[in-house]
């Protein structure tokens, strides 16, 4: 038997490139026979590679973004997904080309974002094994074999397997779109229902354990092979503390700091920034706030020199490490897929604030299955919804339940990521499927 060569092809957008690349590399140590050609755009690319640590047998390869050359983006994300989308398996064909002419390989698998459909056009056209990997919280995915149901729904999704208490709203809008406001990303999701039940495996990149048995169950009837593998999350590294969040951190008590952020997409409005302030000042309660520094004029005036005592606003702060510190008392966030991954990892609870996507989804599972945050009121910061919310979380009975969950989780992903525990089965099985094919 020669040596493999699987073709990864990722969705260069939001956080859903890091999971897969993770995933890579473990497969890479796994199976150093076996050659990873990485497909993504340049731009992509360029923000991974080189990265330290990189296997000698993973190379990336960039294709097209599909946007037109001198053409104006609109701030809207969504433009950009389109244009890359519309490229088609034309553009993928472009990277297994690249790939095989400096590797001097064929391909003999394809690993594919799940989002990126056309990669399955591709893979039948050239008979070969599909693998569709899935970087949001798994949860999600169940959505898109009711489409049809959901659009009918009114108020309540109430009959997805091990989500019972789902609202319309809680639905990613494109899954809605309907007519002209469709798009190519919305047909794309639409799509996922029948795309995914070809995949040779639908991987998971979360925790089995976490997801209701129903679910579970649901979803193994309708693909031909489930594989949930814990995310891959290489071991913290000692970073430099240059903004000194974490030795200011250090000088809290336990389980008393709210920590804010809502990732690298997403940017509240103005007047919800505003009430954040306006409730972390009148708190009193200590805070870590991320805050994106073209967002800080927005700040009420003198806040940040009123508050100085008791928090810290700052453009950047090591993520990983913040939410493992033992300081940390909750967490305000916007229910981002790797947020809610390493916030599961260290047993903190949630308070929700959904904007788009899969996090209303997320968001209801945190609240009503997990039972380890809670959406903010209205789904919408207010000052009065954020005050009840800190000190429900912070003080009350109430929200000792919840900071109790949040520690059972915690306890339950350690367990799931033990080497005798099915994640590592489903890894190995993993390994064997591209390593046959």
């Amino acid at each position: 038997m020669g040596s493999k060569h699987v073709a990864i092809f990722t969705f260069p957008f939001g956080t859903h490139v890091a999971p897969l690349l993770n995933l890579v590399l473990k497969l890479a140590n796994a199976a150093p026979n076996c050659l990873f050609s990485f497909i993504g755009t340049e731009k992509c690319n360029a923000i991974h590679f080189p990265m330290p640590h990189i296997p000698s047998n993973v190379k990336p390869y960039s294709i097209s973004d599909g946007i037109p050359e001198g053409h104006p983006l609109a701030d809207h994300p969504i433009e950009k997904l389109n244009f890359f989308l519309q490229t088609g398996p034309d553009n993928l064909h472009t990277g297994i080309r690249m790939a095989e002419e400096d590797t001097k390989k064929k391909v003999t698998c394809i690993i594919a974002d799940a989002f990126v459909t056309s990669s399955l056009t591709v893979a039948q056209t050239l008979n070969l094994p599909w693998i569709s990997f899935w970087p949001p919280t798994s949860c999600s995915a169940s959505l898109y074999f009711y489409v049809d149901l959901i659009r009918a729904a009114k108020t309540r999704v109430d009959f997805l397997p091990g989500l019972p208490n789902l609202a319309v709203e809680d639905i990613p809008q494109e899954v809605l779109f309907v007519g002209e406001k469709e798009t190519v990303f919305s047909r794309t999701l639409t799509s996922l229902g029948k795309v995914l039940p070809q995949a040779k495996a639908l991987v998971m990149n979360f925790f089995e354990e976490l997801d209701p048995p129903s679910l579970v169950q649901d979803m193994r009837s309708k693909v031909q092979s489930l594989l949930y593998i814990v995310p891959v999350r290489f071991p913290i590294s000692s970073v430099e503390d240059a903004s000194g969040c974490l030795s200011w951190l250090a000088t809290k008590k336990p389980n008393s700091v709210i920590y804010v952020s809502f990732g690298t997409v997403v940017t509240p409005p103005p007047h919800e920034i505003v009430a954040m302030a306006e409730a972390l000042e009148e708190s009193g309660f200590p805070f870590l706030w991320s805050l994106k520094d073209n967002m800080r004029s927005v700040l009420p005036s003198g806040f940040v020199e009123r508050t100085n005592m008791c928090g810290r606003v700052l453009p950047w702060v090591p993520q990983t490490q913040v939410l493992a510190h033992h300081s940390l008392g909750v967490f305000v966030t916007h229910c981002g897929s790797n947020s809610v991954t390493e916030a599961v990892c260290s047993g903190v609870p949630m308070i929700c604030r959904p904007f788009f996507g899969d996090q209303g989804v997320v968001a209801r599972v945190i609240q009503d299955v997990w039972n380890m945050g809670m959406i903010i009121q209205g789904r919408c910061f207010t000052k009065n919804a954020l005050l009840k919310s800190f000190n429900m979380i912070l003080v009350q009975e109430e929200g000792s339940t919840i900071r109790d969950n949040a520690l059972k989780v915690k306890n339950i992903v350690q367990d799931a990521a033990r080497p005798q525990a099915p994640s590592a089965r489903h890894f190995n099985t993993l390994v064997e499927l591209i390593s046959t094919s």
